[in-house]
C-alpha cells in the first residue's frame, strides 16, 4: 500500500513579518547591551533612568520583541499585527530614525569625514546600520491592504483598502488596513473614475463640418484624426485612467472612489465609502476589475 510522503506544514502568511520585526528588536537590544558592557553597569542604569529617550527605546524594544497580540492568520496575510501595535511601532521607529540620523549627522559634522569612516569601521558599520534598522521597521509597518488582488477569488486591493465580494450573497466587505469599514450590498455600490471617465469608456468622436472644396487636405486630416482617435485602439481606451494621470504639470495621481447609494438608508445616499489614489499599475488593474465585478452584480 502506497504511503503519502509527510511534509512540514507551510508557515502561515505573516509569520515572516513577525520574525523580521523580532529579529530587528533582538539586534538593537544586543547592540545596546554590548554598549552598556563597555561601561559601568550601575552608572548605565542611572543614566537610563534619567533619560527620557532611553525610556522610549525600552518601550519600543518591548513592543518590537514581544509583539503583544500579533498572530499570523491566513485571512490577513499582510496584517499579522493589531492596528494599534502597527501604529505604535511606526511612530517609535520614526522617532528612533530621526534621532539616529541627527546623532550620526552631528558626529560626522563635528568629527569630519575621515574620523567618521574610521568610527564606522570600528563599530562594524553600526552608525549606518542603526538608522537602516529603524527605517526597516517603518517600511514593514507601512500602510497597506490586507491582501493582494486576486480576481478569481474576488479580492481586490487598492492602496491601503481591501475589498472582498461575494457573488452568492451579493455582499461586499471593505477593509482599511486591518480595520473593517463595513459590509454593503453589491448592487448599491459603484466605482467613480476621475473626470467621470469609466474604466473602458472612450470619448465619442467629434465631427466638425468641413467645406466641400477642401480637396485632398480633408482626406489627410480625416486619416490623421482616425489614426489618433482613442476608439481606434482598444488599448488606448482601456488606459484612460493612466492618460488622465498625466494631466497637469505636476502629473497628479488619478483617484478612484467607491460610492454607496442606498435608497433604503435615510441620509446615506451617495456616500463615499473610500477615495484612493491609483499609484501603481496594480491599483489600476484592481479598480477596473472591481468596477467590472460590481457592474455584473
Amino acid at each position: 500500500m502506497a504511503r503519502t510522503k509527510e511534509t512540514r506544514a507551510n508557515a502561515a502568511p505573516g509569520a515572516g513579518t513577525i520574525f523580521a520585526l523580532r529579529a530587528i528588536g533582538l539586534v538593537i537590544l544586543a547592540r545596546w547591551l554590548f554598549s552598556m558592557s563597555t561601561m559601568d553597569f550601575v552608572s548605565s542604569l542611572a543614566a537610563m533612568a534619567s533619560s527620557p529617550w532611553a525610556c522610549v527605546n525600552l518601550v519600543f524594544l518591548f513592543l518590537l520583541i514581544f509583539l503583544p497580540g500579533a498572530r499570523a492568520r491566513v485571512e490577513r496575510p499582510f496584517h499579522p499585527l493589531p492596528q494599534w501595535l502597527r501604529q505604535a511601532l511606526r511612530v517609535f521607529a520614526f522617532l528612533g530614525f530621526l534621532f539616529a540620523v541627527f546623532s550620526v549627522g552631528a558626529f560626522v559634522w563635528s568629527a569630519g569625514g575621515r574620523r567618521a569612516l574610521n568610527t564606522i569601521a570600528e563599530t562594524n558599520g553600526w552608525l549606518v546600520a542603526a538608522p537602516a534598522l529603524y527605517a526597516a521597521v517603518m517600511w514593514i509597518c507601512r500602510p497597506r491592504a490586507l491582501w493582494r488582488t486576486n480576481v478569481a477569488a474576488r479580492r481586490f486591493a487598492i492602496g491601503r483598502y481591501a475589498i472582498s465580494t461575494d457573488a452568492t450573497t451579493r455582499t461586499v466587505v471593505v477593509w482599511v488596513e486591518s480595520r473593517k469599514l463595513g459590509q454593503y450590498d453589491a448592487r448599491e455600490l459603484s466605482v467613480r473614475w476621475p473626470d467621470g471617465q469609466a474604466a473602458g469608456a472612450a470619448p465619442a468622436p467629434v465631427s466638425t463640418p468641413v467645406p466641400a472644396d477642401a480637396g485632398a487636405g480633408v482626406a489627410a486630416v480625416t486619416a490623421t484624426a482616425e489614426t489618433q482617435s482613442p476608439s481606434a485602439s482598444p488599448a488606448a481606451a482601456a488606459s484612460m485612467p493612466r492618460a488622465t494621470a498625466q494631466v497637469g504639470w505636476m502629473h497628479r495621481r488619478p483617484k478612484v472612489e467607491l460610492l454607496w447609494d442606498s435608497p433604503a438608508a435615510a441620509g446615506h445616499n451617495r456616500q463615499t465609502v473610500f477615495r484612493a489614489a491609483l499609484a501603481t499599475e496594480g491599483d489600476r488593474v484592481a479598480a477596473r476589475a472591481l468596477d467590472t465585478s460590481l457592474r455584473q452584480a
